[in-house]
């Protein structure tokens, strides 16, 4: 099977998806008045690894918003399922479900069957991590095919910060085909 595969520098993609808290977002939007979003797609609440990935996120939330970026957690679960695993997250940062297998395709992201998972009611993403700047444009691209292989977010917090602190525009690196 071929998989799409983002590169960076390239449009993000158009893809609405419902949010937990009611009605829809497009996911390459920011939302809150910033101009770059942080997009981060989890496996979904099978997955006790995406659970700590979630709270790391809302411990450096504050640091992506301080300096313009919106956050999203995105995953393929449904409502009810998501709503049972950030129940258990005090989180401030807005969450999109119901990603299907050609947005997943369509993302570049690994998918995983049934089979691959405890307790899971269809196929799922593997995890990514997708950053869109200003133009709408990839800034960082990361996509891994296991829940235990992803940035440290306080990490990824500091080099956006850093690169948007510059005062010539950052090129975009990965361009290069």
């Amino acid at each position: 099977m071929t998989k799409n595969a983002l590169i960076p520098g390239q449009d993000f993609p158009s893809i609405t998806l419902p949010l937990l808290n009611g009605g829809e977002v497009e996911l390459s939007q920011p939302q809150s008045g910033h101009d770059w979003k942080l997009i981060l797609v989890y496996r979904g609440k099978h997955c006790p690894l995406c659970s700590h990935y979630l709270a790391e996120l809302e411990s450096v939330r504050a640091q992506f918003e301080d300096n313009g970026i919106d956050v999203i957690a995105v995953s393929a679960d449904s409502k009810v399922r998501a709503e049972a695993q950030l129940a258990e997250i005090n989180h401030q940062f807005p969450v999109a479900y119901d990603l299907n297998q050609s947005q997943m395709k369509f993302l570049g992201l690994h998918v995983s069957g049934i089979k691959n998972g405890m307790d899971v009611e269809r196929p799922f993403s593997e995890p990514g991590l997708f950053v869109v700047n200003e133009e709408g444009k990839l800034q960082l691209v990361d996509i891994s095919n296991v829940p235990f292989a992803r940035p440290s977010l306080s990490n990824v917090a500091g080099g956006l910060k850093w690169l948007r602190s510059q005062s010539q525009k950052f090129p975009i690196n990965g361009t290069h085909i």
